[in-house]
């Protein structure tokens, strides 16, 4: 039934909540996909999903909202860093809400994170092999959003948030052999992404790296243009979409719990809703 079939999972910070959510659904239902592609917070939450580790989403990134490490502009000044990226990425896992390396390790499902090559503004994708240090990094690099956290130094490469390169990574999960994609989407259907304002500031921050501001003024064509491949997919049967069905009150530095709370319970109530049709695309 799950020959062929990989779950692709769209970033989008704190709107990630509603993927942990139907990641969620999807443990109680014990449906683990063969093959699993995300970028930023869908590979963070994929994550957990692997290592068979429920809730554990919800306690992260619901329940360490309101810490002062995790989001604050106090970490923008003093660290350059919006999110504490060593908080979130090395004191929560080993911490405060143990990360099981051992689980994500020895699970049979094939894991992509999609981060961005600074150097080349392409895609760079790896996959769940390395130390625990690495596997975090990995992780981090992805989620590593441009202005608000530092580039990430990794097997020779510096790296930033993978969807800036590939904001939904469908293409790569087919080129991988899958011919079924279950997406998950973090924005309401009808959803198109505008072109940055802030370019000036791409090119200024970022003038060592041409190919990067390239990619990152480049984000908004690339992304309309994969909803639009994306829906013709749909249509010839290939994809099952998972999105938002109720209007997004939570953006993508949300701190309202309770907002992220709903969103997260959205997600999973979406999951169920779609179980049955869920059940028939995976069967055909």
């Amino acid at each position: 039934m799950m020959e062929q079939t990989g779950l692709v999972l769209e970033g989008g910070g704190m709107r990630g909540v509603y993927t942990a959510g139907v990641l969620e659904f999807f443990m109680d239902k014990n449906i683990y996909f063969p093959y699993v592609i995300g970028v930023s917070a869908g590979a963070c939450n994929a994550a957990s999903y692997l290592a068979r580790q429920k809730e554990r989403n919800r306690r992260v990134n619901i329940g360490y909202i309101g810490h002062p490490q995790y989001l604050s502009y106090k970490n923008l000044f003093r660290k350059g860093q919006l999110f504490d990226m060593d908080f979130i990425f090395n004191e929560i896992p080993t911490k405060h809400v143990p990360f099981d390396f051992e689980a994500y390790r020895t699970g049979t499902e094939r894991f992509v994170i999609g981060t961005t090559d600074v150097m080349t503004g392409k895609p760079a994708y790896f996959e769940k092999d390395g130390t625990e240090e690495e596997i975090m990094l990995m992780l981090r690099a992805s989620s590593s959003l441009p202005f608000i956290a530092p580039i990430v130094e990794l097997r020779g490469r510096k790296l930033l948030d993978g969807g800036i390169a590939d904001p939904i990574p469908i293409r790569k999960a087919q080129a991988d052999g899958n011919t079924k994609i279950v997406l998950v989407l973090t924005r309401n259907e009808g959803y198109q992404k505008q072109r940055s304002k802030f370019g000036w500031v791409a090119k200024r921050s970022y003038k060592r790296y041409p190919e990067l501001v390239r990619a990152m003024l480049e984000r908004y064509q690339v992304y309309n243009e994969t909803l639009a491949y994306i829906h013709e997919e749909e249509k010839k049967g290939n994809i099952f979409i998972i999105r938002p069905t109720e209007p997004l009150e939570v953006d993508r530095m949300e701190k309202d719990a309770k907002k992220l709370a709903a969103l997260y319970d959205q997600g999973y109530k979406d999951a169920d809703r779609l179980y049955e049709d869920l059940l028939a695309f995976l069967e055909k």
